[in-house]
């Protein structure tokens, strides 16, 4: 006998969903989506990534992250990368003695759906009893804070075309050669605590410029300029006092015709209120947060800004 149209529609409908069932079953969830380690290779991933949240593409930053640090991604099966971050770890390879955290991103697609949350969360796991820190955006902050991440500082980004005052400076500058290196990594490891020599040994592949200061043949200071985008990045500014960090900073804006972007610590007041008179403007505070330690190692008084804030 032949079946009546309302059972075949029964039968129809019970085959429909039990297929909608198993679609649903085979599209993992966000939480279900695994952790892994980024490599060189996804270096377009990420660029595509910071593009997607309407940063720029930093495909040379992002490239020396993925090479002196450790990044952490996850895969999204439509293509692409739901989130990534960067760990840059400083000290002994078997025993760090800092991590600096950069480059937290979520596709906007993703976003609000906690996969920040479970990306910092397991990079804290990872970290064991390394002390951890990072530049937060007032956005970023509260997430940290919930993590435990406490405010030691600020940070002010500064950008602009840098107009020199004329006069002639009183601290000698000149470019850093190979020689250097022994002296920039011994100044380095007094300024900044940690060893960072894996990262520095980067520099002069990674900056368009390389100089150092010197008074009486001792190495008194250095700095360098990395191209990003549009601008040149000052970074990392290590400098014996203000003047040092002045003359350093005017040395490298002489070799560019870029404008200048640079993240200064506000303590140095004297130096952004100079470099604010000769063209760069406020563009943005960031927090410097610390997980783990009261408050980041080294000598705060001589360390004027960082390579890059995702890195330290």
């Amino acid at each position: 006998m032949a079946e009546s149209t309302g059972s075949l529609r029964a039968k129809w409908w019970t085959a429909r969903a039990k297929s909608d069932s198993l679609t649903c079953v085979s599209t993992p969830s966000l939480s279900d989506l695994p952790i892994r380690r980024l490599t060189r290779g996804d270096l377009h991933a990420c660029a595509d990534l910071s593009e997607d949240r309407g940063w720029p593409r930093e495909e040379h930053k992002w490239g020396l992250l993925l090479s002196a640090g450790t990044g952490y991604g996850i895969d999204d099966p439509a293509g692409g990368l739901v989130g990534a971050c960067v760990v840059t770890e400083y000290g002994p390879g078997r025993r760090p003695e800092l991590g600096a955290i950069g480059m937290v991103l979520v596709a906007e697609r993703h976003a609000r759906q906690g996969v920040g949350r479970r990306l910092m969360q397991y990079v804290v796991g990872q970290a064991g009893p390394t002390p951890l820190t990072l530049h937060a955006t007032p956005n970023g902050r509260p997430l940290y804070e919930e993590l435990g991440f406490k405010v030691t500082g600020r940070a002010e980004m500064v950008r602009g075309r840098f107009t020199a005052d004329g006069h002639s400076d009183s601290v000698a500058t000149r470019p850093a050669t190979a020689e250097d290196l022994s002296a920039i990594l011994r100044l380095d490891a007094e300024v900044f605590g940690p060893d960072r020599t894996h990262v520095l040994t980067r520099l002069p592949a990674f900056a368009d410029q390389l100089r150092v200061a010197e008074k009486g043949g001792e190495l008194i200071g250095y700095a360098a300029a990395w191209p990003n985008m549009d601008t040149h990045v000052v970074g990392p500014l290590i400098a014996r006092d203000t003047e040092t960090a002045k003359a350093l900073v005017a040395s490298l804006a002489a070799g560019t015709d870029r404008p200048l972007r640079t993240d200064i610590d506000v303590r140095h007041e004297e130096l952004l209120a100079w470099v604010k008179e000769r063209g760069l403007e406020g563009v943005a505070f960031n927090a410097v947060m610390t997980y783990g330690t009261p408050e980041l190692p080294g000598d705060w008084t001589r360390r004027f800004a960082p390579l890059t804030v995702a890195a330290g």
